[in-house]
C-alpha cells in the first residue's frame, strides 16, 4: 500500500495533464471531423447478428478523479445532474511554524483560487481574453463552501486497511449531514455559516464561472505592491475569523504537527451547489482540476529586528498555502427524464434495444453481442462464418445518432468500445499507433470520433478489423463488448460500480466516469429502420 500511495500522485498528475489537453481539444478543434475512409477491397457482409442493449450504471466510484464536475447541468434528453465535491487539504511540505513573541499571529485575508481549464486569446493593454473550456451552460448558481465534517479515509477498514477506501457518486448525503461552518465568532460548528460569506454575491449566491483574467496584488513589509496575472478561476475570499481559530488556534493546540493529525482535525472542504434565486432553472457545470487549487492564508506575525544592541519586535506579512489535495470525491445526483429511465428499465438483452443511451458519470452504457453469442461466447453463426475462410479487409460498427432525441444538447466527441470480459481495449485500439497534436483524436484509425454535418453529430464509426479477423481466423473468444462515452481516449483503466449491474458488470471505464455528457444512438432492434440500424459491416476477400 505504501508503494501505491507514492505512485498515485504521479499518476494523477499525468492524467490531469492529459485530460486538460483532451478537454481543451474538445472545445477548440471544432470537431467537424471528415470520415477518413480507407481503400477497402472485397465484398461487404452486413448479415452478422448484432444485439446491443442498454445497461444502467447508477452508482459509480468517484474518489480521486483527475478532474471533477461542479455545477448543475440540465440535459433535455438525460435529465438534471447536480455535482458537488469534497476534498482534503494538504499542508506545505515543511510543517507550518508561527512566531509568537508578544502577540499571536493575526490572519488578515484568506483567498481560495482554483484555475479553470481555459484557452488564451488576444491580449490588449496587458489584459488577456480567455475562453473557458469544459463549461456547459453559463447560468448563475448558489455556491456554498463548508468545512467537511465526514472523515475521508485513505484505507478501507472493512478490508483490514489493506485496500484503498472507495467513495461513490451517491454518498452526497453523508457529507451533507456532517458539514460544518462558522459561528459568529468564527468557531467551527455543525450547521454553521458557509465559509465563502462575502457580501459580493458573485462569490456565493450568484456565483458563475467567470472567464475574466484575474489580477492579484500583494504588498510587502516595505509597502511595495506587486501585481500578478492569473488565468480565470474560482477566486474569492473565505471567512478569516474561522481560519484564525482553525489554523492559528489549531497550531497552538498541536493540530498542524503532521498530515495525519491535520487531516483528522481539519477534514477538508465541501463544495455545494444549488439553483440560484436569480436563475432557478439555470444550467451551468464545469469540469475542474481541483488539485490545481489552493487556499492562501495571509497573516501578520511577530518578527524580532535587531539593530546593534537594540531589539525591536515588529509585525511582518506572511502567507501560508494549503493545497486542495489528498482524498477527494465527486458527489453526483441525477434526476433522470422518464424516457431515459424507461429505456434503462426495459432493456432487452435478447432482442436488443431501439435506442442506446450512452451517458457518462453515474449514467449508462451499451452492451454489444456479436454473431448471436451465448454466455460462453459461442454460436452456430460464428462457426459458419469461420468455415468461410475469409480474408478480412476491414470491419466496422457504425452508430448513427438519433438527432431528434439529442436536440441541441452538447454531444460527446468520442465513444470507446472495449472488451467487457477482460476489462481492456480491443486489439484494434492496441494496434492503432496513430497520434495527434490533439490528444483527444489519437488512435484515429480505430476511431469512435464523432462525424458531424452542419455542426450536428451524424454518426460514430469504430473499426474493429483486427478483432473480427481474430474471431474468424484465429478462433479467439467472442467476448461481450461495452460502449461508453470517453473523456480521454488514452485512459483505459476501470473504476468500480457500488453494486453489480443487471448484467453482472462490476467495473466501468474511468474515462466514462469522468464525462458529464451523453448521446443517444440507434440500436440493433429489428424495429429500427435499416438505414439507421446498428450493423456490423465486414469487408472480405474470398480465398481462391
Amino acid at each position: 500500500m505504501f508503494t501505491k500511495k507514492l505512485i498515485q500522485p504521479v499518476v494523477l498528475a499525468f492524467l490531469g495533464f492529459t485530460l486538460f489537453s483532451c478537454d481543451k481539444d474538445f472545445n477548440t478543434i471544432g470537431v467537424d471531423i471528415i470520415d477518413d475512409n480507407h481503400f477497402v477491397f472485397g465484398t461487404p457482409d452486413r448479415d452478422a447478428t448484432v444485439v446491443a442493449y442498454n445497461e444502467d450504471l447508477p452508482i459509480v466510484q468517484t474518489d480521486n478523479l483527475t478532474i471533477n464536475p461542479l455545477g448543475i447541468y440540465r440535459n433535455s434528453t438525460f435529465g438534471t445532474q447536480t455535482a458537488n465535491f469534497v476534498t482534503q487539504l494538504v499542508l506545505p511540505s515543511s510543517t507550518p511554524s508561527f512566531k509568537i513573541i508578544n502577540e499571536d499571529p493575526e490572519i488578515t485575508e484568506v483567498v481560495l483560487y482554483i484555475p479553470y481549464f481555459s484557452t488564451a486569446g488576444t491580449t490588449t493593454d496587458g489584459v488577456t481574453q480567455y475562453t473557458l473550456d469544459s463549461l456547459y451552460g453559463t447560468s448563475k448558481l448558489k455556491l456554498s463552501v463548508f468545512e467537511n465534517g465526514y472523515f475521508l479515509r485513505d484505507l478501507d477498514p472493512s478490508n483490514n486497511f489493506t485496500q484503498a477506501q472507495k467513495y461513490y457518486s451517491n454518498q452526497g448525503n453523508d457529507f451533507e449531514i456532517f458539514k460544518r461552518g462558522a459561528a459568529a465568532d468564527g468557531t467551527s460548528v455543525a450547521g454553521g455559516e458557509r465559509l465563502n460569506n462575502s457580501t459580493t454575491t458573485s462569490e456565493n449566491d450568484a456565483f458563475y464561472f467567470n472567464n475574466t483574467q484575474i489580477t492579484e496584488t500583494s504588498t510587502d513589509d516595505e509597502g511595495t505592491e506587486t501585481t500578478k496575472k492569473l488565468v480565470p478561476g474560482m477566486y474569492f475570499t473565505l471567512n478569516k475569523e474561522y481560519f484564525q481559530k482553525k489554523i492559528i488556534g489549531g497550531y497552538l493546540d498541536g493540530k498542524l504537527s503532521n498530515a495525519n493529525v491535520f487531516n483528522d482535525y481539519f477534514r477538508g472542504l465541501y463544495f455545494k451547489v444549488e439553483p440560484s434565486a436569480e436563475d432557478p432553472n439555470g444550467s451551468s457545470l464545469a469540469m475542474i482540476n481541483f488539485r490545481g487549487g489552493k487556499i492562501t492564508i495571509k497573516y501578520k506575525e511577530d518578527f524580532e529586528k535587531i539593530t546593534g544592541n537594540t531589539s525591536t519586535v515588529i509585525r511582518t506579512n506572511k502567507t501560508l498555502d494549503l493545497t486542495l489535495g489528498g482524498y477527494s470525491a465527486s458527489l453526483v445526483t441525477q434526476n433522470r427524464t422518464t424516457e431515459y429511465q424507461n429505456a434503462l428499465q426495459n432493456a432487452s438483452p435478447t432482442l436488443g434495444d431501439e435506442r442506446l443511451f450512452i451517458n457518462g458519470g453515474a449514467g449508462s452504457m451499451a452492451i454489444i453481442d456479436l454473431f448471436g453469442r451465448d454466455e460462453n461466447g459461442e454460436s452456430a453463426e460464428l462457426e459458419n462464418y469461420r468455415s468461410k475462410g475469409w480474408l478480412i479487409n476491414e470491419a466496422n460498427l457504425t452508430f448513427r445518432i438519433d438527432r431528434d432525441a439529442m436536440g441541441d444538447n452538447k454531444e460527446p466527441q468520442r465513444i470507446y468500445l472495449y472488451d467487457i470480459n477482460n476489462k481492456r481495449p480491443i486489439l484494434d485500439y492496441v494496434r492503432d499507433q496513430t497520434s495527434s497534436s490533439k490528444p483527444k483524436f489519437a488512435k484515429r484509425i480505430h476511431s469512435g470520433i464523432i462525424v458531424k454535418e452542419d455542426d450536428k453529430g451524424i454518426y460514430y464509426k469504430i473499426r474493429l478489423t483486427n478483432h473480427i479477423s481474430n474471431l474468424l481466423r484465429k478462433d479467439s473468444t467472442n467476448v461481450r463488448l461495452g460502449l461508453v462515452v470517453t473523456e480521454a481516449i488514452s485512459v483505459v483503466s476501470n473504476y468500480s460500480l457500488k453494486n453489480p449491474s443487471a448484467s453482472g458488470l462490476k467495473e466501468v471505464p474511468l474515462a466514462s466516469v469522468l464525462s458529464p455528457l451523453g448521446t443517444v444512438l440507434y440500436g440493433s432492434k429489428s424495429s429500427v429502420p435499416l438505414d439507421k440500424r446498428l450493423k456490423l459491416e465486414i469487408y472480405y476477400t474470398k480465398p481462391d
